[in-house]
């Protein structure tokens, strides 16, 4: 690992990969269950369904990519093989998921399958070495948490840049006929091209501007070549042994049920600024990019937090905050006791609450990410073995859940409640009262409710600061051993 302080530089480019997979992560969550039901016509509980099989096959890529990076022997170290040959497929199969070339119901959901599984297996194949890399460069604290912090900084400001290129550069530039941008087809497939070349360009810097710490990272030893059974066999080998460790199943089951809660709400956004708010393109930016400052300004608070209230503190509260601000505004509605809307403090509220929301929520956000490298240490110190891309592995999948699994409850949840599907529903009015009231109290109470179930989980983590730092000094002297035994 690099003994020194990390430098801005290298941090910079660390972190500025994230923007891909936030750029991806919006178009998924935010965009691709609305453009199939609402633009394509597509049934919502069928869309659902080809974005479900897709989470099924995530979960086998994810693990798949982890322990193959893990094993992986070449010059150019572990992970960045993976991060250099991966950017530009993914970058076509996510402006194909914007740009299908068929039109029929069954052949839409085939095609959604198809790219949605091809572009999801392509982040695998980045996200997971690139996140793994992260715990493997160094071990200072400090360091450690500021990586994190980076990377989910610049993964907020992809999913902005995404969402302002849509609605302030390519929606007014296609409203048609009275319509805004949203609801019209043609908007999405320039600007799916414009965030699939803006993707491949952060990715391919991430990747060429840490290239300089491979020669500091573990090198694998050789080993004979194997068969493809002999492969799968260590795959899940390999994911069977960091799931014996109790404070990564703790931790792992509960960030994963609040991130699919979040992704259930981030899904359906778009349908509730739409049709519950009513709220115009001119308003809706203001809206989604307050959650985003808020989280980026929490972020960059984290390090001093973690370092005054510890980490799981941070992550418990930043769980419980993301669930109460995200029921507060709709039960306040529900009952009354909110701004009508069009009602000139309607915006400035949601903005508000918005960015409370995401100053806290990114307490969560980095500390999740920093205590799981920490789990990467104390599976070294008791079995011996570095396993970062397996462990991280479930972490991009409890991030990709997001968009996966929450897409795929939203989508049925339409179906549920009778969402009617097509360009022509453009307002509240297109949508029956009981429909629009069902979708509030799924998207409000029921969804963040569960949010306070991941709560219990955190609880379970047992590994504390000073424990950490008791591995992190036997580990040293027990690597410095190997290495002075190799030398000898």
């Amino acid at each position: 690992m690099v003994k020194e302080k990390l430098n801005f530089k290298l941090k910079l480019a660390y972190g500025i990969g994230q923007a891909g997979e936030g750029m991806f992560g919006t178009g998924l969550s935010f965009f691709l269950l609305f453009y199939y039901s609402q633009i394509l016509g597509l049934s919502p509980g069928l869309a659902a369904s080809a974005i479900g099989i897709a989470v099924i096959v995530d979960a086998f890529s994810d693990i798949f990519a982890g322990s193959l990076s893990d094993h992986w022997q070449s010059k150019y170290g572990r992970r960045h093989p993976f991060m250099f040959a991966s950017f530009l497929p993914l970058s076509a199969c996510f402006f194909l998921l914007f740009f299908p070339l068929v039109s029929s119901d069954w052949a839409l959901f085939i095609w959604l399958a198809v790219f949605t599984n091809l572009a999801r297996t392509m982040m695998s194949l980045y996200h997971v070495p690139h996140i793994a890399l992260g715990a493997e460069i160094t071990e200072d604290i400090e360091d450690r948490t500021a990586l994190v912090a980076y990377r989910q900084f610049f993964g907020n400001i992809g999913a902005l840049f995404a969402l302002i290129l849509f609605f302030l550069v390519f929606s007014p530039v296609f409203r048609s006929e009275g319509a805004e941008g949203r609801f019209v087809p043609e908007a999405y497939v320039p600007w799916a091209l414009c965030v699939a070349g803006a993707m491949a360009l952060t990715i391919f810097w991430s990747a060429w501007g840490t290239r300089g710490v491979i020669p500091f990272l573990l090198k694998v030893e050789p080993q004979p070549k194997v068969s493809i059974v002999t492969i799968f066999y260590r795959l899940f080998s390999d994911f069977k042994e960091v799931t014996k460790s109790r404070n990564f199943r703790f931790l792992f089951t509960g960030v994963l049920v609040v991130y699919i809660m979040v992704g259930v709400t981030g899904t359906l956004d778009i349908y509730m600024f739409t049709y519950f708010w009513e709220l115009d393109e001119k308003i809706i930016i203001p809206v989604l990019v307050a959650y985003g400052v808020g989280n980026a300004l929490g972020t960059f608070a984290s390090v001093r937090l973690f370092s005054r209230f510890g980490k799981k503190a941070c992550l418990i509260f930043g769980g419980l905050c993301w669930a109460f601000f995200q029921t507060l505004p709709v039960v306040l509605r529900l009952l009354e006791w909110f701004p009508d809307n069009g009602d000139a403090l309607l915006m400035p509220l949601l903005v508000a609450l918005k960015v409370i929301q995401g100053f806290s929520t990114a307490q969560a956000n980095v500390g999740y990410g920093s205590m799981m490298a920490d789990v990467c240490d104390e599976h070294e110190y008791q079995t011996g073995r570095r396993q970062e891309g397996a462990f991280f592995a479930a972490v991009a999948f409890s991030a990709k859940a997001t968009s996966g699994f929450g897409a795929v409850i939203a989508g049925w949840a339409l179906e549920f409640i009778d969402w009617p599907v097509g360009p022509e529903i453009r307002t509240a009015a297109d949508v029956a009262p009981q429909t629009l009231l069902d979708m509030g109290i799924f998207y409000g109470p029921i969804i963040a409710g569960l949010g306070f179930i991941s709560v219990l989980f955190y609880t379970g983590y047992r590994l504390t600061p000073e424990r950490h730092a008791e591995i992190l000094v036997e580990l040293a002297v027990t690597r410095k051993y190997a290495t002075d035994k190799i030398k000898h």
